[in-house]
């Protein structure tokens, strides 16, 4: 075995206070520094690091609510515009209604109108048409009368004869 590492090791475990103390004082000089140029600029970048980290939170959260507030218009708007476009429909439906009975009804009364019309040109027809057989059958009478007198009738008396046959007919009807 080595003696020297015996003997080294057995004076290891006396108390030296000198060694305490310069490791005391090593250290509390190496926390001063570590605190000037470590800790403090580190302390600094994460201060910094938690206000950026609070910032974009803030950034965040505003874009949100914008974005809410965004996409409540946006729904409102369309509300509108589904309610303006069935205003729309319902004023067309009831426009094309009216139209409809407006239709209706100068259809209805251009057809009473052809009707009347031409019940008026039957019954004006049919009078030009009664008036015809009257003269023929005037003229008839007239010839048949004639050739039973055996002679002719003057204008006048054939004239007056016209008149009273026609007047006795107006009357038989």
């Amino acid at each position: 075995m080595n003696l020297d590492y015996l003997v080294l090791g057995a004076g290891a475990h006396n108390f030296n206070g000198g060694d305490v103390i310069a490791t005391l004082v090593i250290f509390i000089v190496l926390m001063a520094l570590l605190k000037k140029f470590a800790w403090g600029p580190l302390m600094g970048i994460m201060q910094q690091r938690e206000e950026l980290v609070a910032s974009e939170i803030d950034a965040a959260e505003n874009a949100r609510k914008e974005s809410a507030k965004l996409l409540e218009e946006q729904r409102s708007l369309l509300k509108e515009a589904r309610t303006e476009a069935q205003t729309i429909i319902e004023s067309a439906k009831k426009q094309g209604e009216v139209q409809r009975d407006e239709i209706i009804t100068a259809a209805r009364a251009e057809a009473n109108r052809l009707k009347e019309s031409a019940v008026r040109e039957i019954e004006t027809e049919k009078e030009k048409a009664i008036a015809a057989v009257r003269e023929e059958v005037v003229s008839l009478s007239v010839l048949a009368a004639s050739k039973v007198l055996g002679k002719e009738i003057s204008e006048e008396d054939n004239s007056a004869l016209i008149k009273e046959t026609i007047a006795k007919a107006g009357e038989a009807k």
